[in-house]
């Protein structure tokens, strides 16, 4: 019987916080083996434990302090991340988590500082310009207006960034040049690649919980409640940098792309069922996964999803108060009117007719369109418009097709890229053992 239990995703897999490039897939880590504790039967507390609802959300690390308010601008970051609908009782489980993640930014910074690799406030400022552009579409000093405006700022982002930018030049140095792959094996990857041409690897996300027979029961309700927030339009990404216990957490639960047999079995089972933006929760090996599908395609073969497209949106709003009534006859003269485009250079004519806004996109992507507009793109003619497409909150548009190119012809990955993804699934191992090291030889301090 199966036991997991589905939710379909609207809100978009892209988030603000995603910093880093994605990394192979983990489910679960692979620790060392370790001697198994000697906790004798019919014992007693000899103190009482600290009462958890007295503790403050800070720490010293190590001497270095983070404050209450380094906390609060974290948690704005994903509030801001999730759109504002992050609820109540979410904010408390996030705060515990947002105060780990900061103790292990301040040794990650602390052990590249004892191992004299720099980072400086030039690179971290270079950066954080091409976040505040790529992830928020603004210049810094908006991008600062708008974080302090939220609760947060600039700092506590940068401080994120000067971890991440630590912590790899880190692993560059100290884990990196003792990772080995041999030639062989890297062949013998290859070689089923060839065999498998033509088979689908999918595009999954993944937030993986751990858990024991006596906390399960807890885990796996946690793991609803996660799933509840992004039904309810939370970022996917944000939930699995802060909660996700596998390696991919930095990159938001990105385990690129997969096949099945590289799967265990349960998860495996889901994905083959699952359909584009859907999220599952089914128990994976010491714990539990929440998994998204992302995309899915076909092994070494040219995906037309692939194409390359050339587009002229012309799009409408509607004033507030505009009832869909009173919305109804203007839908139907901009649906009329825009079906008249007979190629690209006739729209813009027609956009002034109708008080049409007009925007010109070259080189996307089929897959990168919403669902319902793929295949219409793969089926129209180059020169005709799609029907009106929108909402009376966000408006409505039709896109005309000015020129679709083929995907190219997809070549094998190479020797090198699979020697390299190799290399990176062994540092990202050896990397958790080497942060696992650093919290256990940590002085830290609650306040």
């Amino acid at each position: 019987m199966k036991t997991f239990f589905r939710i379909a995703l609207v809100s978009s897999v892209t988030a603000v916080m995603a910093l880093t490039p994605a990394s192979s897939q983990t489910v679960a880590d692979d620790a060392a083996p370790q001697q198994a504790l000697d906790i004798p039967e019919g014992g007693q507390l000899l103190a009482k434990p600290s009462d958890p609802n007295v503790r403050k959300a800070t720490a010293i690390v190590n001497g270095e302090i983070i404050t209450g308010t380094d906390v609060d601008q974290r948690l704005a970051l994903i509030v801001i991340a999730n759109e504002n609908q992050l609820p109540p009782e979410e904010m408390a489980r996030f705060r515990t988590q947002i105060l780990q993640n900061l103790i292990d930014e301040s040794l990650q910074i602390q052990e590249a500082a004892a191992n004299e690799i720099e980072v400086t406030d030039a690179e971290v400022n270079q950066y954080f310009e091409r976040v505040a552009e790529q992830n928020f579409k603004r210049s810094v000093a908006d991008t600062d207006k708008y974080l302090t405006s939220r609760g947060s700022s600039i700092a506590t982002l940068k401080r994120q960034i000067k971890a991440e930018l630590s912590w790899n030049r880190l692993l560059s140095r100290n884990v990196r040049p003792f990772i080995n792959v041999s030639d062989d094996e890297v062949n013998a990857i290859i070689e089923r690649i060839n065999t498998t041409k033509g088979t689908t690897e999918y595009r999954l996300g993944e937030i993986y919980l751990s858990a024991t027979p006596e906390n399960q029961e807890q885990v796996f309700a946690n793991a609803r409640k996660i799933l509840e927030q992004i039904q309810q339009g939370g970022s996917f990404t944000a939930y699995a940098r802060q909660f996700s216990e596998a390696s991919t957490a930095a990159v938001g639960g990105d385990l690129g792309w997969v096949r099945l047999e590289q799967l265990p079995q349960s998860l495996a089972t889901a994905a083959a069922e699952m359909s584009n933006n859907e999220i599952v929760a089914v128990p994976a090996p010491g714990g539990i996964s929440l998994l998204l599908l992302i995309d899915r395609r076909q092994v070494a073969t040219t995906d037309p999803r692939d194409s390359m497209l050339s587009l002229k949106q012309l799009a409408i709003s509607f004033p507030a108060g505009m009832t869909e009534a009173q919305a109804g006859p203007v839908v139907k003269r901009f649906s009329e009117e825009t079906q008249k485009i007979r190629g690209c250079g006739t729209a813009d004519e027609i956009a002034r007719t109708l008080s049409a806004d007009v925007v010109n996109r070259d080189g996307i992507k089929v897959r990168d369109l919403p669902g319902p507009l793929q295949q219409i793109m793969l089926d129209l003619p180059v020169g005709q418009s799609t029907p009106p497409y929108g909402s009376m909150q966000d408006g409505i548009r039709v896109f005309v097709l000015c020129g679709r190119d083929a995907p190219e012809a997809t070549t094998q990955e190479s020797f090198d890229d699979v020697m390299s993804r190799l290399e990176d699934e062994r540092i990202n191992k050896r990397a958790r053992l080497y942060l696992r090291d650093l919290r256990r030889d940590a002085i830290v301090e609650y306040n």
